[in-house]
């Protein structure tokens, strides 16, 4: 099948929340890049993009972008229910796809997105910006080269005073970033999880979630994530035998921090020796300043010209989305061990929170509900 993609590369966006006009500006300054169309059932959020992007179409109706044949790429940025049916469509309509945080709500429908990408020849990639981030990228070279020494285990606190959403949880509004960070780093897949929560203002909708992930290797990872913390977090720290690091985004100069340990043995007689740890040299290594989401959108443009360059993102984003199913089976279960034994397997999609899993006609019928994404 034939990859003609024209230069720049012309780009539809669909879901002007938060999320989606940071991207339209990014795509829109992007020399590689032609934002042609953006898509969002609400008019005057698409009256107020006529003066930021007049030379835009903008529509309601997301078939426009299906049948433009000169449009290369779609950029779903709409909730989480909504990604199978649009992305399966925009691939249909042979449309490279970059789909923002989660492929998919359940890892079936994941793999049917690869393998439909695959046969039409086209990119499918998920917005993963962390993965692009100085001080991840950083981490991840220390990692490789062993300079952490054996790696032991990894906590993140994602905490923020935000809306609420009634469409998804907090699990999945603010874990999909980090899972796939934990995946990244330890180029690896859990066996075990479990999920404990709680729905503090919306019934049945956890707003307060703490997750337990254990690989085979013995490495574990917590992760503390919620939506009412008065102090905003985004933190994850990676605990070795020579060397803990940092990672805190909300600090530019300490992005990332390196504490090195000096460990000792100390002689103690009869009950024989043992093991003291000191802290050592604490080193904050030099980051480029980049744009992670610059990086990201960048990358995707190289992924639409050469497709091959983004297989290897789409199978990681579909191990995020099996461990955050997961999760979630914890979760409803009131933390019920979940084994991922051997691989991630796939399972019969099921709807989370008792809502049907999106549609395109649904979406442009009822609007993106909460559509800050």
């Amino acid at each position: 099948m034939m990859n003609l993609v024209r230069s720049p590369v012309s780009i539809g966006l669909v879901g002007l929340g938060d999320s989606g006009l940071n991207l339209a500006h990014v795509f829109d300054s992007t020399p590689q890049a032609d934002l042609s169309w953006v898509c969002d059932p609400r008019p005057d959020v698409r009256l107020g993009l006529r003066s930021r992007f007049p030379n835009v179409h903008a529509t309601a109706d997301f078939s426009e972008l299906l049948d433009d044949d000169a449009l290369d790429a779609i950029v779903i940025v709409t909730p989480d229910s909504t990604h199978f049916g649009l992305a399966a469509e925009a691939l249909g309509a042979e449309k490279h796809v970059l789909v923002d945080r989660s492929l998919a709500l359940s890892l079936a429908h994941a793999h049917e997105l690869i393998r439909l990408a695959s046969s039409r020849g086209r990119c499918l990639m998920v917005r993963e910006t962390m993965l692009f981030h100085p001080a991840v990228r950083k981490l991840k070279e220390l990692v490789d080269v062993g300079e952490l020494g054996d790696l032991f285990y990894l906590y993140g606190n994602r905490q923020t005073l935000t809306r609420m959403r009634s469409d998804e949880n907090v699990l999945w509004s603010l874990g999909a970033q980090d899972i796939a960070v934990l995946l990244h780093l330890l180029e690896d897949q859990p066996i075990e999880v479990w999920a404990r929560g709680e729905a503090y203002l919306q019934r049945g909708v956890a707003d307060v979630v703490c997750c337990y992930l254990r690989f085979a290797t013995g490495i574990s990872a917590q992760l503390h994530l919620s939506w009412l913390d008065a102090h905003q977090r985004s933190s994850l720290t990676l605990v070795g035998s020579e060397c803990a690091a940092v990672i805190d985004d909300l600090h530019p100069e300490r992005q990332l921090t390196l504490y090195k340990k000096d460990a000792t043995t100390v002689p103690t007689g009869e009950f024989g020796d043992y093991a003291q740890g000191r802290l050592g040299d604490i080193v904050c290594p030099p980051l480029p300043y980049e744009e992670p989401l610059r990086l990201e959108c960048e990358h995707f443009i190289s992924a639409v010209r050469s497709p091959g360059l983004a297989r290897a993102r789409a199978s990681r984003a579909a191990a995020v989305v099996g461990v955050l199913e997961a999760l979630q089976r914890s979760l409803a279960n009131g933390g019920a061990s979940e084994s991922l034994e051997g691989s991630i397997q796939s399972s019969v999609p099921t709807p989370l929170f008792g809502r049907p899993t999106g549609t395109r006609e649904s979406v442009l019928s009822g609007g993106f509900p909460n559509s800050q994404t």
